[in-house]
């Protein structure tokens, strides 16, 4: 059977995909790929979303590395890029499954041959547990790693479960810290969990898990205080016997900010009576940005580790010049990432020459709909039909305004099409 990944070079290019070359129409993703059409001079429209290729590799292998060094394993967070072509090339690097965070993002994996699925957060959606349930029955070979925080929620899934032949593994949800998101707030409320799943049929508990960005004032102290609780609570759960059906114990954390101090509390978790899967789910790595994980990447801390690379630019042309220190682009809130921060104004490519240069003296100041707004200091070199590329921050809203994105060399060829499912 073709891989499912591969099939997507069949798609046909039309109207649905932007900043697409018109003449483009009709052919199949794999074949205007193959003609390795530059991104400026190959007949695409502004504004249009690029992917450094360069970048998206250095990453892959940045955070493969890594986690070898520090003896982790890693699901990274599909949530991010929901691009199965770069869930394949994570797990080509080895990661050991891909994280979600709701039944959707999961059906999508799952129609792209992912076998293991760690999704972060209690399921208590009766069809959705009845599609898992129908999918661990119809393949041995896939695994479903699911959270649970609350007594009522084992109820409900044991209920929606009660049909399937294989158990539901899940962990314990151990929540950041009073102000956190979701989670058993005390270790109390832990063991009520934990009783109640080992005493159903359908679910068995393999883990504990949590996610220390909700760590109310994060600072290392403060979430190695949480980590540690975490470790603690799955030895206090071992020594129990909870961990009763499972052969490893999953301990799992580690979003973007904060994996350097996982990896320094896991290797630090005492002997259990069966192996441990130390699981980082870090997503935003595989494009990291220009912005908001520029500044909290735990690479900032550990330099020797390596750094990683923004691996986006979102470039528009200027539209109108109106005055002197003004500017308009043809991008906007329906194109770029706005939630943490505005985009940042890096190069501009002259229109008349093709050079590319600074965007010194150009800042943004705004976005509407369709438009960004740019302020240009005096003596700033801006035209209308030159083309500004800006840097975006936090991959999660970037990636799902795209459906086809292009991959981009540093000369500007596109070799591939990265196709993304929100």
């Amino acid at each position: 059977m073709t891989n499912p990944v591969a099939r997507l070079a069949d798609e046909r290019v039309d109207h649905r995909f932007k900043a697409l070359p018109p003449d483009a129409q009709g052919l199949s993703v794999g074949e205007l790929a193959a003609q390795r059409r530059n991104l400026f001079t190959g007949g695409f429209t502004t504004p249009v979303l690029a992917l450094s290729a360069e970048s998206l590799e250095h990453n892959l292998a940045l955070l493969e590395t890594y986690a070898e060094r520090h003896g982790l394993a890693f699901a990274p967070h599909g949530k991010t890029s929901m691009a199965p072509q770069l869930f394949e090339s994570q797990l080509e690097r080895g990661a050991w499954g891909i994280t979600a965070a709701v039944p959707h993002q999961a059906r999508v994996y799952r129609a792209f041959g992912i076998q293991r699925i760690f999704l972060a957060n209690e399921l208590v959606d009766e069809v959705a547990l009845r599609w898992f349930a129908d999918e661990i029955d119809r393949d041995p070979g896939f695994q479903l790693v699911c959270y649970v925080d609350s007594v009522r929620g084992v109820e409900l899934m044991d209920q929606a479960l009660s049909d399937c032949r294989r158990p539901l593994d899940v962990v314990i949800e151990l929540a950041a810290g009073d102000g956190a998101r979701t989670g058993a707030r005390t270790e109390a409320d832990c063991a009520a969990i934990a009783e109640a799943v080992t005493a159903t049929r359908t679910l068995r508990l393999v883990g504990v898990a949590g996610y220390e960005g909700e760590v109310p004032d994060a600072t290392p102290e403060r979430v190695r205080d949480w980590l540690d609780r975490l470790v603690a609570l799955a030895a206090r759960l071992d020594k129990d016997g909870r961990f009763g059906g499972t052969e490893e114990i999953i301990v799992s954390a580690g979003g973007s900010a904060w994996f350097d101090t996982v990896a320094e509390v896991f290797a630090q978790l005492p002997e259990l009576s069966r192996p441990v899967l130390k699981l980082l789910r870090s997503g935003a790595y595989v494009s990291h940005d220009s912005g908001h994980y520029e500044r909290i990447t735990p690479f900032n801390r550990v330099p020797d580790e390596g750094a990683l690379e923004p691996a986006f630019r979102l470039w528009s042309q200027v539209v109108s010049r109106p005055a002197p220190q003004q500017a308009f682009t043809n991008a906007g809130k329906r194109d770029a990432a706005h939630d943490l921060d505005l985009p940042d104004a890096q190069v501009v490519r002259d229109a008349r020459t093709g050079e590319v240069r600074p965007a010194d003296g150009i800042t943004v100041t705004g976005l509407s709909d369709q438009h960004t707004w740019l302020r240009t200091e005096e003596g700033a070199d801006l035209e209308v039909g030159d083309w500004v590329g800006v840097g975006l921050s936090h991959p999660c809203t970037s990636f799902d305004k795209w459906q086809l994105i292009p991959l981009v060399e540093a000369d500007g060829t596109v070799v591939d099409y990265i196709r993304t499912f929100f």
